[in-house]
């Protein structure tokens, strides 16, 4: 397969006016400051390495922080290793890569302790034990949870604190990851990136590592509707391609299905009601008051999230409106303020109270099961870059990821990067110089970007829609722009858009979180993943991996 054949932009393999005017050297760089680049750092500091931590804004401002919902480990003794990987499985449509699941579902336990250990706070009943909830598709309760629905900022706070603690981890602030840097052999050897802030010119610079770790978050931005925050444009998956990695089943974007509407929320990025709000009995209702998820599917309003959003997708094209409900009313205020206060909050501060009142709620972009394409030790198609978290495609995640997954892949993938590159890394050598096409876009093209791709390429797709989204883009990217950080993003965006609207022409079926119109059904001979690359002119192209 090759999507030169289809209306989709040439791409640049370098970021134009990215020459470093300052050079560091460490052992490695990790890029990402959420939990899998800061869990990456500590493990790689416990094999006696030096380590730079990249972050684009403050430490804290990345996706992790925004996870309400939890932590999926198998703590209960009732629970088991097997049923977690059954229903992490299911919810992946037949794309998850057994292996991987195993790794997951064994090793996350002990990578929850850990956590513990550092300082994390979970939330506990009166006699001390975890207090273990259920979100969509798992059939267990499993799920560890911090002040309520505040996890990611308390697992944040346990790392954040723990990285400070440790003088050997060096953080660079406000720094936006440009491009790889490679070796005359090819292996990667750093990075250029530019500080914010500065100068276009004296600001752009480059670290120099014997590894580099890509952490770099999601790419949610790519949509107007995301509860992605505004950093997450798909920095580390755009690096990836135009340094020549593999980056595959990036068509699989999950989108929450209970992202908060309502007209006083205008950002883009929309404040998230947690799905575990629904594991404790709040219930999806149209305009009418029904619950119309009863009879979709044995789970009901817990079933996987692709599932769900479908379900209130058609809800909303069949009433031709923007939002259903929750009905959390039934919980009682007491509960609602002491099991999910930062919901309760930032749909009061809007005006909603949702122990008297119905919440607006609609789908958002939410999460990219697919990415940088990696092993089971993290490593990608380039000797010396690895990746990890959402930038990554691990093979866990499949066609859809299973609720509360997330940071429990981030934990165990990043110490299995950590030992093996302790295992084996060579000393440092110089990159060679930088020879490819370099241009960026303007930033003024990010959002008719965002609204190209929900309009053709969000929760529903076709032929038509997706051709059109196409064009848009092809139109975006004939436009040039000087260098500076916003352009630098619409350019990332770009990037990472043209794939994701490649990899979902060309998949002829319905799967998981990839639903297109005019193939409503999966089909076997689709049983495989899209491996995407950029070629030496700056085309995508597609090969189609048949699964084993």
């Amino acid at each position: 397969m090759n999507t030169e054949r289809m209306d989709l932009p040439a791409l640049p393999r370098r970021l134009a006016a990215a020459e470093p005017g300052w050079t560091e050297t460490t052992d490695v760089v990790v890029v990402g400051s959420g939990v899998a680049g800061l869990t990456a750092a500590l493990h790689l500091r416990e094999q006696g390495l030096h380590v730079t931590v990249v972050t684009k804004v403050n430490i804290d401002d990345g996706s992790t922080r925004w996870a309400q919902g939890g932590i999926a480990a198998v703590l209960d003794p009732l629970d088991t290793p097997e049923a977690h990987a059954f229903d992490t499985e299911i919810a992946g449509v037949g794309l998850c890569d057994p292996r991987a699941v195993r790794v997951l579902v064994e090793e996350g336990p002990a990578r929850v302790r850990e956590l513990m250990r550092l300082g994390a706070a979970f939330d506990r009943h009166p006699d001390g034990s975890l207090m273990l909830t259920r979100e969509g598709g798992h059939r267990a309760d499993r799920i560890v949870h911090a002040g309520g629905d505040a996890t990611g900022a308390e697992v944040q706070r346990a790392l954040h604190e723990a990285v400070h603690r440790d003088p050997w981890i060096r953080l660079v602030e406000h720094a936006l990851v440009l491009d790889l840097l490679r070796t005359p052999n090819g292996r990667a050897c750093g990075i250029t990136l530019h500080v914010l802030g500065e100068g276009t010119d004296d600001g752009v610079g480059a670290i120099l590592a014997r590894a580099v770790v890509l952490a770099t978050g999601g790419m949610g931005q790519v949509y107007s509707s995301t509860t992605n925050p505004s950093v997450s444009t798909g920095d580390g998956v755009a690096l990836a391609l135009r340094a020549g990695a593999t980056v595959t089943d990036v068509e699989f974007v999950q989108f929450h299905p209970t992202s908060f509407m309502t007209a006083n929320v205008t950002s883009v990025q929309r404040p998230l009601i947690s799905e575990a709000l629904r594991g404790e009995g709040a219930h999806l209702v149209d305009e009418s008051g029904k619950r119309f998820m009863v009879g979709q599917h044995e789970l009901a309003e817990l079933a996987p999230r692709d599932v769900v959003a479908k379900g209130i997708h058609r809800v909303l094209r069949a009433a031709g409106a923007d939002h259903v409900y929750l009905d959390a009313r039934h919980l009682g205020k007491d509960f609602l303020e002491q099991r999910f206060p930062t919901i309760v909050a930032s749909t009061r501060s809007a005006g909603v109270d949702p122990a008297t009142e119905l919440i607006p709620v609609a789908p958002a972009a939410h999460y990219a099961s697919g990415g940088v394409r990696t092993d089971l030790h993290g490593r990608s198609s380039i000797d010396g870059l690895y990746a990890c978290g959402e930038v990554a495609c691990t093979g866990v995640h499949g066609a859809n990821r299973l609720a509360s997954n997330s940071l429990l892949e981030g934990l165990v993938f990043a110490r299995r990067i950590a030992e093996d590159i302790a295992r084996d890394l060579p000393a440092q050598a110089d990159p060679v110089a930088a020879k490819a096409d370099s241009w960026v876009i303007p930033a003024t093209a990010r959002p008719d970007l965002q609204r190209a791709m929900t309009r053709g390429a969000g929760v529903l797709r076709s032929a038509d829609s997706l051709a059109a989204t196409a064009a848009e883009l092809t139109r975006l990217g004939g436009e040039r722009s000087r260098p500076h950080n916003a352009a630098w993003e619409s350019t990332n965006l770009l990037t990472v858009a043209s794939a994701l609207v490649a990899a979902a022409t060309t998949r002829l079926e319905t799967r998981g979180c990839h639903w297109r119109e005019d193939y409503p059904t999966a089909a076997d001979e689709w049983r495989g993943h899209l491996l995407d690359a950029i070629d030496s002119r700056g085309r995508l192209a597609q090969t189609f991996e048949e699964m084993g």
